[in-house]
């Protein structure tokens, strides 16, 4: 997860529920906490679409996550940027649940 993101204060991170995190250090506080909280997680990912454009990328994605508490999905969009020296990384991941099926 530390290779995909950029480590600056320009990033954002917001998990379904949850207020924006900004910068990296409340990023990757947040995943550290979430990967260790010991819930066996699983990430099946569909609808994934890729686009770019110049030096800017983006990412939509269904996050359909299974764990010991059953399961649920999550739509998520993910813009990343590139830069000399570092190439594509991760500055902003939206994660929004899904409540309904689409008609």
């Amino acid at each position: 997860m530390s290779d995909l993101w950029e480590h600056s204060d320009r990033t954002v991170c917001t998990h379904p529920g949850w207020p924006a995190l900004r910068g990296w250090g409340a990023i990757v506080s947040s995943f550290t906490a979430l990967f260790r909280n010991g819930q066996s997680l699983q990430f099946l990912l569909t609808e994934a679409t890729a686009h770019f454009n110049g030096d800017s990328g983006w990412v939509t994605v269904d996050e359909n996550l299974l764990g010991d508490q059953g399961g649920t999905t999550v739509a998520a969009m993910n813009l990343f940027v590139r830069t000399a020296g570092t190439g594509w990384r991760l500055v902003v991941h939206h994660g929004s649940a899904v409540h309904a099926t689409r008609a």
